[in-house]
């Protein structure tokens, strides 16, 4: 288990690599689906969008859904969501993303949003600039900021920080495979990590896992890295 004091490389790369592992041991089909969604074809959507990227209500809902699965399910929020305006979304996440790496000023766009927070703002932005942006999770947040579990503003603000920082740590350890390691990479490596001792399922038949290829498995950062109160 990687602490977030540690400068262990070693054990940083192997709670990333872990991740695809952990999130699938949990159980959860619809979990994986959507974080293959988040990791792998949001940001290649993001991508493509370019200067003028945003994000749909559709693509809001489904950020929400995952958030909501590797945390605390809360329907009311994911109901306020499911009726937001496409154009409202639309509109807000334009200029989220126009506003990095102004932090404070992209969630507070996103935040005009209804059921939209820090902490869901966050999971938008990470998955546009995930260099200096992390998701707000409870997990990272507990190993970073000592157990502190407030989703305002200020919280995320020092969250992020902590997460920068531990980064460029990693990426200036002189391991070649860390010179990439994203505020984001800190983020999942410390979830993978709490993960280890989450309560376990084990899938009621594997055939079905055998016989596709299984996109949660591979190193969380490799989309991420072609680019550049609510909960």
């Amino acid at each position: 288990m990687v602490e977030f004091a540690s400068t262990d490389t070693r054990a940083w790369i192997a709670a990333l690599e872990a991740y695809g592992q952990r999130l699938e041991a949990l159980g959860n089909p619809k979990l994986t689906a959507l974080d293959t969604f988040y990791r792998v074809e949001l940001p290649e959507l993001l991508e493509k969008r370019q200067a003028d990227a945003y994000i749909t209500q559709e693509e809001l809902t489904k950020i929400m859904q995952w958030k909501l699965s590797r945390g605390k399910w809360r329907s009311r929020l994911l109901n306020f969501v499911a009726n937001l305006s496409d154009d409202d979304v639309r509109t807000a996440s334009r200029k989220a993303f126009a506003a990095l790496p102004n932090l404070k000023e992209a969630i507070a766009h996103l935040s005009t949003l209804k059921g939209v927070g820090p902490a869901t703002a966050s999971a938008v932005l990470a998955a546009h600039t995930p260099s200096i942006v992390p998701f707000m999770s409870d997990e990272a947040m507990v190993a970073a900021l000592g157990g502190v579990k407030d989703y305002s503003m200020k919280v995320y603000l020092l969250f992020a920080e902590k997460l920068q920082v531990k980064s460029k740590e990693l990426q200036q350890s002189g391991d070649a495979e860390l010179e990439q390691f994203t505020a984001s990479d800190v983020e999942r490596a410390l979830w993978s990590s709490a993960a280890e001792t989450m309560p376990q399922k084990t899938p009621k038949s594997s055939n079905a896992s055998r016989s596709k290829p299984n996109n949660s498995t591979a190193i969380s950062r490799s989309a991420g890295q072609k680019r550049k109160k609510w909960s």
